[in-house]
């Protein structure tokens, strides 16, 4: 098993389940060194004084904070200190809420839960308890010095943690504009909708891939050996120009006429699931 990066415990209530935290994504994509490019040697960047213009050792430098725009309070580590919360090792979940009831933007990044010795039958209990009841854990934990808001919920046979933004992170919508769509014309939606159905598909996570970045590690290997990639490429046809939205919908439908058909007979297999919590445990499944 994988080192977990956190372990402690889970807590509601009177109960508290031994758990540890492993990361449920990894990050495949190249890294690249900033290189001179007349040698190719790495780049070391120094810490540079803007004031006279003169490197500046770690040891002296302190975290200020800017509220004036040149002006700064400047913070010590026992004001840090002072800020800081009680570092417990325990997951607090606070509440549990309907698991349709909250926006997506608010989700952040995913962690598995596992059970240590002793807590696999709380745990177990607590995953079941949730799923029957379409409810989903509201906690607080602190994590590397900083305190984070987070969803717990039951994924096929894991419980997963997603770190969540706090509400004062999400920009507010105010002072945006968003097109109406209250003088829609019955005959333009409902084309729209066939072309949304006829492009409907089962989610698997799979067939999506990221072509930029197989494209930069082919063009890596390729330069290894001193040969040309073979790239990628997108084969969708592209068209700069504005053109009238029911005739671009028109010949959308028209080049996937057999699709439209097919999902027209299977329109009423299954109806839509909306929740939330159905959506993200079929995306665990996949």
């Amino acid at each position: 098993m994988p080192r977990a990066i956190w372990t402690g415990s889970l807590s509601f209530g009177l109960v508290n389940i031994p758990i540890e935290v492993h990361t449920a994504v990894g990050d495949h994509r190249p890294h690249f060194w900033m290189l001179h490019a007349k040698d190719c040697s790495p780049i070391n960047f120094e810490r540079i004084c803007q004031k006279d213009g003169k490197p500046v050792a770690w040891d002296d430098i302190v975290k200020g904070y800017e509220y004036e725009k040149g002006h700064f309070v400047v913070l010590g580590k026992e004001d840090f200190a002072a800020a800081a919360l009680e570092k417990t090792r325990r997951i607090d979940v606070l509440d549990f809420v309907e698991a349709d009831a909250i926006d997506d933007r608010y989700f952040d990044k995913p962690y598995y839960l596992t059970a240590k010795k002793g807590g696999e039958v709380a745990y177990a209990l607590l995953r079941e308890a949730m799923n029957e009841s379409g409810r989903i854990g509201i906690a607080k934990f602190i994590m590397r010095e900083t305190q984070h808001l987070a969803a717990v919920e039951g994924i096929g046979d894991a419980l997963v943690l997603s770190t969540l933004r706090f509400a004062d992170e999400l920009v507010g919508t105010s002072s945006l504009s968003f097109p109406s769509g209250k003088n829609l014309k019955k005959t333009e939606l409902n084309l729209a909708k066939t072309l949304v159905e006829n492009l409907a598909a089962e989610w698997d996570p799979g067939k999506y891939k990221d072509d930029y970045q197989e494209n930069l590690m082919r063009v890596i290997k390729a330069k290894m050996k001193g040969k040309e990639a073979k790239l990628v490429t997108d084969e969708r046809p592209r068209d700069s120009n504005v053109i009238d939205l029911m005739e671009r919908l028109r010949a959308s439908l028209q080049s996937g006429n057999g699709r439209t058909k097919k999902r027209a007979r299977n329109k009423a297999r299954k109806p839509m699931v909306r929740a939330r919590k159905q959506r993200r445990r079929g995306h665990a499944a996949a």
